[in-house]
């Protein structure tokens, strides 16, 4: 090969790699995340539960960690009381209610989806029990008769509740209200903050302070709070005044 010819592969190739470094430099770039830009959250939005995942709530260990009988002592539920179960999902809380309140007491089995309904009319008629009216509600109102003498929503306020609108719960609480009797209460149970336990993630669980400010602002007074252990919060609400106002943190 000539001194020419020499050269000038020399320079072909230095040229080639000055190339291949800037390409490299290019794809480099391309592939770098661009910086983070602040944003506003997404407001989380509830998760209706799946009917087809129903017999996750059927776990043998649910009346030890749920404790109806502990919530029902809570809310006074006797015998011949006329109560709701908001949001029932396949009915688990209904059959207790109803053996609670006996033949002549009587249970309303509210839920929004058509199938949860038809699960907890094939439960009541497999349990045999008369007692039970199933109730098909909407997100704003249960569709509730009135002079209850207690509204329970137990493992279900977290999927009523849209931080993105406020004003849902707020109505359906209200309306709650207006079922109640004079002296009637509403219970509120569900999951802890955190991830312990049974129920949804930690991302999906309701903060008990954000319940009893959506409560004050539908006119429901607390008149108890407590810890169903170990893993759930109970808050008790009532019309017109407070009761003892008693509350343990």
């Amino acid at each position: 090969m000539s001194v020419r010819r020499a050269l000038a592969a020399l320079t072909i190739g230095a040229g080639l790699l000055a190339a291949g470094e800037a390409w490299r430099g290019v794809a480099a770039q391309a592939q770098t995340p661009a910086p983070a830009q602040t944003a506003p959250r997404a407001a989380k939005k509830p998760r209706l539960f799946p009917p087809q995942d129903l017999g996750l709530l059927e776990a043998p260990d649910r009346d030890d960690w749920n404790k109806p009988d502990l919530i029902m002592d809570a809310l006074g539920i006797a015998d011949g009381a006329s109560v709701a179960d908001l949001g029932a999902g396949g009915g688990w809380f209904t059959v207790r209610l109803a053996r609670r309140v006996g033949p002549t007491g009587l249970v309303y089995a509210q839920d929004i989806q058509p199938q949860m309904i038809e699960a907890i009319d094939r439960r009541v008629q497999h349990e045999g029990l008369s007692n039970v009216r199933t109730v098909m509600g909407t997100p704003v109102d249960p569709q509730l008769p009135s002079n209850l003498d207690a509204v329970l929503i137990v493992d279900a306020y977290h999927e009523m509740d849209d931080p993105s609108r406020p004003e849902v719960v707020r109505t359906l609480l209200r309306r709650i209200a207006t079922a109640l009797k004079p002296q009637g209460r509403v219970g509120v149970v569900d999951f802890l903050p955190g991830g312990g336990g049974p129920g949804p993630s930690a991302d999906d669980r309701v903060d008990p302070e954000a319940v009893l400010r959506a409560a004050r602002d539908a006119g429901l007074v607390l008149q108890a709070r407590d810890v169903v252990p170990p893993f759930q919060f109970i808050l008790v609400f009532g019309r017109g005044a407070a009761g003892s106002g008693r509350e343990r943190p």
